[in-house]
């Protein structure tokens, strides 16, 4: 449907209706642009701005991540 049959129909709907179909495209907008918006990379902050960063620097066991997994696992799942 083109923009042009589109409008053409709105403009044929009583007035209420055409109110829905406003409502609806609000609706819409906030929906897929807003979201698009605020997902947007420039938005992002950088890692090395977040405040969690480092968070585990000074945990000596988590330093081997990898060995720290074998070792719950084993811990865990071992009979």
């Amino acid at each position: 449907m083109s923009e042009k049959e589109l409008i053409k129909q709105i403009r044929e709907l009583p007035a209420e209706a055409q109110q829905e179909a406003a409502d609806f495209v609000e609706l819409l907008t906030k929906k897929y642009i807003q979201r698009t918006e605020a997902t947007d990379s420039s938005n992002k902050k950088s890692i090395l701005e977040n405040s969690f960063r480092g968070i585990w620097k000074d945990c000596e066991d988590l330093q081997d991540s990898t060995k720290w997994v074998r070792e719950l696992r084993k811990s865990r799942w071992a009979n």
